[in-house]
């Protein structure tokens, strides 16, 4: 068997408390989350989690940052074989938005976006990793509308906000008051945000 370098120690065990996390935190919610569970579940003391991401809030904001790095990738893909104004909208509006894990991730965001409204410093980079996200989806927006004719009801930045705010909500109130099928509200906004292109 092969032993691992130091380098490829410290990624794996960065790649299993972020994996930990998730699960932890889908399971208990933020707030009730602790270091010393995640770090319990991931097989390692909670000294590897502080030394890793500083503490649960680092934490969070390595696995949201890959969430988003991870959205993006699948976007581009999507987007990159879109032929039609259907394709894009397939591609904006995910069949996910009514899973389970989905509720209970927007829930615990939820919990994130209160308790950091308190604190700026946190605050200031979560906004840092959404602005992020949102300038390279308007910008993968852009490119394929204007390849396939398309001209957006909206500014597309006002258009990525809205709909991340809308797929967030939908997700959220799974959690509480399930919806007959939030995929086709989702789908429905976008047909208003995308129109037919004029013939």
């Amino acid at each position: 068997m092969t032993r691992l370098t130091r380098a490829e120690q410290q990624r794996r065990t960065h790649e299993h408390l972020l994996e930990a996390g998730r699960q932890v935190f889908l399971r208990r919610g933020f707030l009730a989350a602790t270091v010393e569970e995640i770090a319990a579940d991931a097989g390692y003391t909670r000294g590897a989690v502080y030394k890793h991401f500083g503490g649960k809030e680092g934490l969070w904001l390595a696995i949201i940052e890959a969430g988003a790095e991870g959205h993006l990738s699948e976007l581009r893909k999507t987007l990159a074989f879109a032929t039609c104004r259907e394709d894009l909208i397939a591609a904006l509006a995910p069949i996910d938005v009514a899973d389970e894990d989905a509720a209970k991730w927007s829930a615990a965001a939820a919990e994130v976006l209160a308790a950091t409204a308190q604190q700026p410093e946190t605050a200031v980079l979560v906004a840092a990793i959404q602005r992020r996200h949102d300038d390279e989806v308007v910008a993968l927006l852009s490119e394929h509308a204007q390849r396939l004719r398309l001209e957006p009801a909206l500014p597309l930045q006002e258009a990525v906000v809205m709909l991340g705010a809308l797929g967030i909500g939908l997700a959220l109130r799974q959690a509480v008051a399930p919806a007959a099928d939030p995929a086709a509200i989702l789908t429905h906004v976008l047909d208003s945000v995308f129109p037919p292109a004029a013939t």
